[in-house]
């Protein structure tokens, strides 16, 4: 995706998710470039993997959960708190 590096941003989420599209709107306002997985439409050993990902930062393994730079990860919609973690 393009856009503003801050190393390895990804966000899991759930495709009918109403604060997941609130989180994935809000880094493309901001620029930032990141990868996105809806977990809900994977299957099989592909959603199993991308599950184990996630609950490594979040073992509730809820949604939106956004991974950055392998270093941080934030549980939910808290906008303030995502523009302080991306603020280039």
């Amino acid at each position: 995706m393009n856009g503003k590096t801050k190393g390895a941003v990804v966000l899991y989420a759930l495709s009918t998710c109403q604060w997941c599209h609130k989180t994935k709107v809000l880094l493309e306002e901001l620029g930032i470039a990141f990868d996105y997985e809806y977990v809900d439409l994977l299957e099989g050993k592909e959603q199993d993997a991308v599950m184990d990902a996630l609950e490594r930062w979040n073992p509730k393994g809820s949604f939106p959960t956004l991974v950055i730079n392998n270093k941080r990860a934030i549980v939910g919609f808290r906008e303030q708190e995502i523009r302080e973690a991306l603020a280039l």
